[in-house]
Protein backbone atom coordinates (compact mmCIF):
# COMPACT_ATOMS: atom_id res chain seq x y z
CA UNK A 1 0.00 0.00 0.00
CA UNK A 2 1.53 3.51 -0.94
CA UNK A 3 1.83 5.70 1.32
CA UNK A 4 1.56 9.04 -0.58
CA UNK A 5 -0.64 11.51 0.45
CA UNK A 6 -3.19 12.38 -1.73
CA UNK A 7 -3.40 16.22 -2.35
CA UNK A 8 -6.28 18.13 -1.67
CA UNK A 9 -8.44 19.37 -4.04
CA UNK A 10 -8.12 22.98 -5.09
CA UNK A 11 -11.62 24.01 -4.01
CA UNK A 12 -10.41 22.71 -0.48
CA UNK A 13 -7.75 25.53 -0.36
CA UNK A 14 -9.48 27.85 -1.87
CA UNK A 15 -12.52 27.97 1.12
CA UNK A 16 -10.03 27.60 3.53
CA UNK A 17 -8.50 30.55 2.79
CA UNK A 18 -11.81 32.29 2.00
CA UNK A 19 -13.09 31.33 5.32
CA UNK A 20 -9.77 32.13 7.06
CA UNK A 21 -9.79 35.55 5.58
CA UNK A 22 -13.55 36.11 6.75
CA UNK A 23 -12.18 34.69 10.47
CA UNK A 24 -9.55 37.16 10.63
CA UNK A 25 -11.68 40.34 9.70
CA UNK A 26 -14.13 39.62 12.69
CA UNK A 27 -12.63 41.92 15.49
CA UNK A 28 -12.20 44.30 12.19
CA UNK A 29 -16.55 43.80 11.87
CA UNK A 30 -16.76 45.11 15.00
CA UNK A 31 -15.38 48.04 14.79
CA UNK A 32 -16.56 49.27 12.00
CA UNK A 33 -20.29 48.22 12.66
CA UNK A 34 -21.34 51.88 15.18
CA UNK A 35 -19.22 53.72 12.17
CA UNK A 36 -21.68 52.16 9.52
CA UNK A 37 -24.76 52.86 12.36
CA UNK A 38 -23.78 56.43 12.71
CA UNK A 39 -23.56 56.86 8.82
CA UNK A 40 -26.76 55.39 8.29
CA UNK A 41 -28.13 57.75 10.85
CA UNK A 42 -26.70 60.95 9.20
CA UNK A 43 -28.57 60.02 5.84
CA UNK A 44 -31.55 59.97 7.77
CA UNK A 45 -31.51 63.31 9.15
CA UNK A 46 -29.89 64.92 5.99
CA UNK A 47 -31.96 65.68 2.64
CA UNK A 48 -30.63 62.44 1.08
CA UNK A 49 -33.38 59.79 0.76
CA UNK A 50 -32.85 56.30 2.25
CA UNK A 51 -31.87 54.44 -0.76
CA UNK A 52 -29.60 57.07 -1.53
CA UNK A 53 -27.64 56.13 1.49
CA UNK A 54 -27.62 52.56 0.88
CA UNK A 55 -26.57 53.03 -2.85
CA UNK A 56 -23.82 55.05 -1.65
CA UNK A 57 -22.42 51.55 0.74
CA UNK A 58 -23.00 49.77 -2.08
CA UNK A 59 -21.44 51.10 -4.99
CA UNK A 60 -18.64 53.93 -3.21
CA UNK A 61 -18.48 51.45 -0.25
CA UNK A 62 -15.61 53.85 1.20
CA UNK A 63 -16.43 54.74 4.96
CA UNK A 64 -14.81 58.21 5.15
CA UNK A 65 -15.34 59.50 1.97
CA UNK A 66 -18.99 58.74 2.18
CA UNK A 67 -19.50 60.85 5.52
CA UNK A 68 -17.79 63.62 3.98
CA UNK A 69 -20.20 63.29 1.09
CA UNK A 70 -22.57 63.39 3.23
CA UNK A 71 -21.72 66.51 4.92
CA UNK A 72 -20.99 68.51 1.59
CA UNK A 73 -24.12 67.04 0.29
CA UNK A 74 -25.99 68.69 2.99
CA UNK A 75 -24.45 72.02 2.68
CA UNK A 76 -25.28 72.06 -0.91
CA UNK A 77 -21.76 71.97 -1.96
CA UNK A 78 -21.25 71.59 -5.50
CA UNK A 79 -20.61 68.30 -7.36
CA UNK A 80 -17.01 69.00 -8.53
CA UNK A 81 -16.30 69.74 -4.62
CA UNK A 82 -17.54 66.35 -3.46
CA UNK A 83 -15.69 64.46 -6.05
CA UNK A 84 -12.15 66.50 -5.21
CA UNK A 85 -12.56 66.33 -1.66
CA UNK A 86 -13.29 62.83 -1.46
CA UNK A 87 -10.70 61.94 -4.14
CA UNK A 88 -7.88 63.09 -1.91
CA UNK A 89 -9.22 61.48 1.67
CA UNK A 90 -9.26 58.03 -0.71
CA UNK A 91 -5.59 58.62 -1.99
CA UNK A 92 -4.50 56.79 1.04
CA UNK A 93 -5.39 54.08 -0.97
CA UNK A 94 -2.70 53.90 -3.59
CA UNK A 95 -0.45 53.27 -1.08
CA UNK A 96 -2.43 50.01 -0.25
CA UNK A 97 -2.38 49.36 -3.35
CA UNK A 98 1.12 49.41 -4.02
CA UNK A 99 1.65 47.58 -0.64
CA UNK A 100 -0.17 44.80 -1.64
CA UNK A 101 0.35 44.71 -5.81
CA UNK A 102 3.01 42.41 -5.71
CA UNK A 103 0.82 39.69 -4.40
CA UNK A 104 -1.82 40.49 -7.21
CA UNK A 105 0.40 41.07 -9.83
CA UNK A 106 -0.24 37.78 -11.71
CA UNK A 107 -4.06 37.64 -11.24
CA UNK A 108 -6.18 38.40 -14.17
CA UNK A 109 -7.86 41.98 -14.53
CA UNK A 110 -11.13 40.65 -13.12
CA UNK A 111 -9.50 39.42 -10.38
CA UNK A 112 -7.63 42.91 -9.55
CA UNK A 113 -10.64 44.66 -10.26
CA UNK A 114 -12.67 43.14 -7.38
CA UNK A 115 -10.43 42.95 -4.79
CA UNK A 116 -9.28 46.61 -5.75
CA UNK A 117 -13.19 47.58 -4.82
CA UNK A 118 -13.22 45.61 -1.83
CA UNK A 119 -9.80 46.96 -0.81
CA UNK A 120 -10.82 49.24 2.53
CA UNK A 121 -8.18 50.18 5.30
CA UNK A 122 -9.35 47.36 7.79
CA UNK A 123 -9.13 44.61 4.90
CA UNK A 124 -5.83 46.35 3.63
CA UNK A 125 -4.86 45.38 7.99
CA UNK A 126 -5.67 41.81 7.67
CA UNK A 127 -4.62 41.19 4.36
CA UNK A 128 -0.96 42.84 4.42
CA UNK A 129 -0.58 40.93 8.16
CA UNK A 130 -1.76 37.82 6.73
CA UNK A 131 1.09 37.91 3.80
CA UNK A 132 3.98 38.76 6.69
CA UNK A 133 3.22 35.47 8.33
CA UNK A 134 5.44 32.19 6.58
CA UNK A 135 2.92 30.97 4.75
CA UNK A 136 2.94 27.68 2.94
CA UNK A 137 3.51 27.16 -0.72
CA UNK A 138 -0.49 26.56 -1.10
CA UNK A 139 -1.66 29.59 1.46
CA UNK A 140 0.39 32.22 -1.16
CA UNK A 141 -1.21 30.61 -4.13
CA UNK A 142 -4.48 30.99 -2.83
CA UNK A 143 -3.86 34.12 -1.13
CA UNK A 144 -6.28 36.26 -3.22
CA UNK A 145 -9.11 34.05 -1.38
CA UNK A 146 -8.30 35.01 1.39
CA UNK A 147 -8.17 38.65 0.27
CA UNK A 148 -11.58 37.74 -1.21
CA UNK A 149 -12.76 36.14 2.27
CA UNK A 150 -11.85 39.22 4.02
CA UNK A 151 -13.19 42.35 2.00
CA UNK A 152 -16.50 40.26 1.37
CA UNK A 153 -16.96 39.89 5.29
CA UNK A 154 -15.95 43.90 5.45
CA UNK A 155 -18.92 44.55 2.46
CA UNK A 156 -21.29 42.51 4.31
CA UNK A 157 -21.37 44.04 7.01
CA UNK A 158 -20.85 47.88 6.14
CA UNK A 159 -24.18 46.78 4.03
CA UNK A 160 -25.81 45.87 6.77
CA UNK A 161 -25.21 48.60 9.75
CA UNK A 162 -25.90 51.10 7.04
CA UNK A 163 -29.42 49.37 6.83
CA UNK A 164 -29.42 49.29 10.20
CA UNK A 165 -28.94 52.99 10.64
CA UNK A 166 -31.65 53.77 8.04
CA UNK A 167 -34.11 52.25 9.78
CA UNK A 168 -33.83 52.87 12.65
CA UNK A 169 -31.51 56.19 13.18
CA UNK A 170 -34.56 58.51 13.42
CA UNK A 171 -35.33 56.42 16.57
CA UNK A 172 -32.26 57.32 18.38
CA UNK A 173 -31.23 60.94 16.78
CA UNK A 174 -28.87 61.84 18.70
CA UNK A 175 -27.15 58.59 18.10
CA UNK A 176 -23.66 60.08 16.21
CA UNK A 177 -23.22 62.00 19.34
CA UNK A 178 -23.16 59.08 21.80
CA UNK A 179 -19.43 58.35 21.90
CA UNK A 180 -20.08 54.86 19.31
CA UNK A 181 -17.20 56.61 16.94
CA UNK A 182 -14.67 55.25 19.69
CA UNK A 183 -14.40 51.83 18.56
CA UNK A 184 -13.44 53.26 14.78
CA UNK A 185 -10.58 55.09 16.46
CA UNK A 186 -9.46 52.12 18.02
CA UNK A 187 -10.01 49.95 14.84
CA UNK A 188 -7.40 52.68 13.10
CA UNK A 189 -4.66 52.57 15.43
CA UNK A 190 -4.94 48.85 15.64
CA UNK A 191 -4.49 49.22 11.83
CA UNK A 192 -1.65 52.01 11.64
CA UNK A 193 0.35 50.64 14.64
CA UNK A 194 1.61 47.54 13.57
CA UNK A 195 2.35 49.55 9.83
CA UNK A 196 4.70 52.08 11.04
CA UNK A 197 7.68 49.07 11.28
CA UNK A 198 8.91 50.64 7.94
CA UNK A 199 10.05 53.69 6.72
CA UNK A 200 7.57 55.07 4.23
CA UNK A 201 4.61 54.28 6.61
CA UNK A 202 6.07 56.00 10.03
CA UNK A 203 6.99 59.11 7.45
CA UNK A 204 3.71 59.13 6.19
CA UNK A 205 1.99 59.08 9.69
CA UNK A 206 4.47 61.89 11.13
CA UNK A 207 4.52 64.09 8.56
CA UNK A 208 0.23 63.84 7.98
CA UNK A 209 -0.47 63.93 12.28
CA UNK A 210 2.07 67.23 12.23
CA UNK A 211 0.06 68.75 9.50
CA UNK A 212 -3.32 67.87 10.89
CA UNK A 213 -2.48 69.58 13.58
CA UNK A 214 -0.56 72.43 12.77
CA UNK A 215 -3.24 73.06 10.10
CA UNK A 216 -6.19 72.19 12.85
CA UNK A 217 -7.92 75.72 12.53
CA UNK A 218 -8.28 75.65 8.85
CA UNK A 219 -11.88 75.97 7.73
CA UNK A 220 -14.15 73.33 6.03
CA UNK A 221 -11.86 70.52 7.43
CA UNK A 222 -9.33 71.72 4.76
CA UNK A 223 -6.27 70.92 7.64
CA UNK A 224 -7.28 67.48 7.78
CA UNK A 225 -7.54 67.19 4.26
CA UNK A 226 -4.09 68.74 3.70
CA UNK A 227 -2.97 66.36 5.87
CA UNK A 228 -3.62 63.24 4.64
CA UNK A 229 -2.71 64.79 0.72
CA UNK A 230 0.96 65.71 2.30
CA UNK A 231 1.03 62.00 4.02
CA UNK A 232 0.13 59.85 1.09
CA UNK A 233 2.60 62.06 -0.86
CA UNK A 234 5.60 61.74 1.39
CA UNK A 235 4.34 57.75 1.64
CA UNK A 236 4.74 57.00 -1.83
CA UNK A 237 7.51 59.08 -2.86
CA UNK A 238 9.62 57.53 -0.10
CA UNK A 239 8.24 54.16 -1.38
CA UNK A 240 8.77 54.93 -4.83
CA UNK A 241 12.61 55.74 -3.67
CA UNK A 242 13.20 52.54 -1.46
CA UNK A 243 11.87 50.17 -4.71
CA UNK A 244 13.98 52.06 -7.19
CA UNK A 245 16.99 51.65 -4.60
CA UNK A 246 16.27 48.08 -4.70
CA UNK A 247 16.12 47.55 -8.30
CA UNK A 248 19.64 49.50 -8.26
CA UNK A 249 21.31 46.95 -5.93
Amino acid sequence: MSNDKVPLPVSNFKRANFARGARDTIPMLLGAAPFGMIFGTLVSASPMMPWHGQLMSLSVYAGSSQFIATGLIASHAGMLVIWLTTFIVNLRHMLYAATLLPHVAHLSARWRWLLGFLLTDETFAVVAGHHQQALTVDERRYAHWYFLGSGLAMYSNWQLWTLVGLLFGTLFPGLQNMGLDYAMVATFIAIIVPQLNRLPYFAAAIAAGSFAYLLQNLPYKLGLLSAVFVGVMVGVVLSRSSAIGKEAA
